[in-house]
């Protein structure tokens, strides 16, 4: 099962909440989206899903803001993609970009709704699996922020970064092959090879910290266990889309028909 322990409902009247994606890159938003749609099923009933919008500015404003390290900019394109869809309708938020998320603290206080973290959802899943210490791989922006070690050190978890050189070549397959749907089995041999030493480090599962690299590595390929942040992140917007929508209905208790461990 994918969606976790999970109240699977049929033919309920309970309206889901409305999640806004705050999208940046196509590759990431895009798996995002279907995980949401897909697995929405399992929860929900044949072909149902909460409703879903999506904004985003082009990845090409962000990255010339990331180019030139002007994370307030990054920020207000991401508030602007909050803004418009409050405007629509949405209930909460998320973001399948990881990397951005070093710049939500300056918006947060202008947020429009409630927003949930991804490095929160990762981590409090890592908790949950039991582990101790996370590689953590992904944009050299992420990993060189503190996006990921400040919610790893508040749970007393230990993490290991890339070296450097590992570092740029992962970057350079994020951004020059897998943002453009480019899967090569070259770069998911490097993957496993930057995996595999971080599993000498003493790694027990590896933070897929850009959602496009659950497109080339997942558990099946992985040297250690995977949290992939993208899936992670759609599941959590499901549960939380799904269990407020519960709990506000009296009548919910009522209409469960199945729950599966």
């Amino acid at each position: 099962m994918r969606v976790g322990a999970e109240a699977v409902t049929e033919n309920v009247d309970v309206t889901p909440l409305h999640i806004g994606i705050v999208a940046c890159s196509a590759e990431g938003a895009a798996l995002c989206y279907r995980v949401i749609c897909t697995e929405g099923a399992e929860l929900l009933g044949p072909h149902a899903h909460p409703e879903v919008s999506l904004h985003t500015s082009s990845l090409a404003d962000y990255m010339k803001c990331v180019y030139r390290d002007d994370w307030q900019r990054v920020a207000e394109l991401i508030l602007f993609s909050a803004v418009k869809l409050a405007r629509i309708g949405a209930d909460f938020l998320i973001c399948p970009d990881n990397t951005f998320h070093q710049a939500l603290p300056r918006i947060a206080a202008r947020l429009p709704l409630p927003w949930l973290h991804i490095a929160e959802i990762v981590v409090d899943k890592a908790v949950e699996s039991g582990f101790r210490r996370l590689g953590l791989i992904g944009t050299r922006w992420l990993v060189e922020s503190e996006v990921y070690p400040e919610k790893l050190a508040a749970h007393g978890l230990e993490w290991v970064r890339p070296h450097p050189v590992e570092s740029e070549e992962i970057n350079r397959i994020i951004m020059d092959e897998l943002v453009y749907g480019v899967f090569k089995p070259a770069s998911v041999a490097y993957h496993q090879r930057v995996i595999s030493s971080m599993k000498d480090e003493g790694c027990d599962a590896v933070v897929l910290g850009c959602t496009e690299t659950p497109l080339i590595i997942n558990d099946t390929n992985s040297p250690i266990p995977t949290l992939d942040s993208t899936r992670l992140l759609a599941r959590a917007a499901l549960r939380r889309a799904v269990a407020t929508a519960t709990a506000t209905d009296p009548g919910a208790e009522n209409k469960r028909l199945t729950t599966r461990a």
